[in-house]
């Protein structure tokens, strides 16, 4: 993508009224609508989504594939993305806007501070949809199913917070079920290497990303984890 492209974006971006932007995580706050500052955290779905729906995030959402896919299927949800990358969120953003979406936001931020824009028992269900593997030894702590960011998500999700892991990735699917294995508070409901390869155990499971395709296209085997944090 271009420079150029990237920053009609990122000035598009500022005008979506779906998509929220924390520029310091070091002093996590979230901005809105023309640089507005808003905090949702713990009235999300009152004050943004003007309702009582649960919610679900997507965590490393890219272009929000997934996020708006789960919305149209699930309209009595609602859905948030969250990644770093501007850019990436405004192909989502907009879809959702376009297509009249109103149980869809999305936040751009780090996730390592998901836990200052959502509060105890706001969360329903985390989606991690083909987060870099992180395959170094080194940063296995910055694996999104790291026993590090399970306590980022026991901090927001209701109590048996459902937790979907999709991807392709053979090592990091095998840490995740590690980590569940190795956490008593952790529950495995189900867990498959190869979805594609037998009729699908859950039909939101159809939904792809970008990412998704591409690795589907190159043979890889999709895999998927369904589990609950307790």
């Amino acid at each position: 993508m271009s420079r150029k492209n990237k920053l009609r974006k990122f000035a598009e971006i500022l005008s979506f009224p779906n998509v929220f932007e924390c520029y310091n995580a070091q002093q996590p706050a979230l901005v809105g609508v023309d640089m507005t500052p808003i905090d949702f955290r713990g009235h999300w779905a009152s004050q943004h989504f003007n309702n009582n729906q649960p919610i679900t995030l997507e965590l490393a959402c890219g272009g929000g594939e997934y996020t708006v896919g789960l919305a149209r299927r699930f309209p009595d949800r609602n859905f948030i993305g969250v990644d770093v990358k501007g850019n990436r969120l405004w192909t989502g953003a907009k879809d959702a806007m376009d297509s009249g979406l109103t149980n869809v936001a999305f936040v751009r931020t780090r996730i390592e501070v998901i836990d200052h824009f959502f509060a105890p028992d706001e969360i329903s269900e985390i989606w991690i949809t083909f987060p870099d593997p992180f395959p170094r030894s080194s940063k296995v702590n910055r694996r999104l199913t790291s026993p590090f960011f399970h306590d980022k998500y026991r901090k927001i999700l209701k109590k048996d917070g459902l937790v979907h892991l999709k991807h392709d990735d053979p090592d990091f699917y095998e840490f995740t079920l590690e980590t569940i294995r190795e956490d008593a508070q952790c529950r495995l409901l189900y867990s498959n290497d190869d979805i594609y390869a037998s009729p699908l155990e859950y039909p939101e499971l159809e939904l792809k990303t970008l990412y998704e395709g591409k690795h589907l296209a190159k043979g890889r085997t999709i895999k998927y984890v369904r589990y609950l944090i307790g």
